[in-house]
């Protein structure tokens, strides 16, 4: 059955995202209104700024429908994606959306000027995945619950989670020379329908 994923488009990277799902000849679709959360059966919440985009996500009237979305269906968030999918973060600027028992603290890796791309090891279905990861005012996960997996780290410290069907990571995947990141979060929408 052909599958359509969203990419929540209020602000950020979004394109990018959309650009490798039609390397992928994976069906996308922009979500910029509750409504275009309808036929979806995942969703991507980009890098960007996650202040403003948690504003959008109220001023829309998103978060309602972003919950009830992720209750039963694959959400994966990148860099700033990740942020709102965290249950707290070190700003009460950004209200996340408690997707995940993570712990963030926002653009904790430095500024813009102290951006960087690193070689990293994935775990992605049991294997050992090489990729690079570029991470851009990248937050850091500060701590994990129990029902979180740490798939990748950095330095000791986690850079790429998974809880039942989400994902997140501190890194841009979609910036990488490999799809493998995009291509596991299908295959968790893939999933049979879960209620979690």
């Amino acid at each position: 059955m052909k599958q359509t994923i969203g990419v929540l488009s209020l602000q950020g990277a979004f394109e990018k995202h959309r650009t490798v799902l039609s390397r992928l000849k994976i069906a996308s679709k922009d979500v910029r209104y509750p409504g275009d959360l309808d036929g979806c059966d995942g969703l991507i919440i980009p890098g960007g700024e996650s202040i403003t985009i948690s504003d959008l996500i109220d001023y829309i009237g998103m978060r309602a429908p972003l919950l009830k979305f992720a209750e039963k269906k694959p959400v994966m968030g990148t860099c700033a994606g990740m942020i709102l999918m965290a249950r707290t973060v070190n700003d009460p600027r950004v209200q996340p959306l408690n997707l995940m028992n993570i712990e963030i603290a926002r653009n904790a890796y430095g500024r813009q000027v102290d951006s960087f791309v690193s070689g990293l090891e994935v775990q992605i279905n049991g294997k050992s995945v090489s990729l690079k990861g570029v991470f851009i005012r990248a937050p850091k996960i500060r701590s994990t619950g129990e029902e979180v997996e740490v798939l990748g780290v950095i330095n000791g410290e986690p850079i790429f989670v998974r809880q039942n069907r989400h994902l997140a990571t501190s890194f841009h995947p979609e910036l990488s020379d490999t799809t493998a990141i995009h291509e596991y979060f299908l295959s968790l929408v893939r999933e049979p329908t879960l209620v979690y």
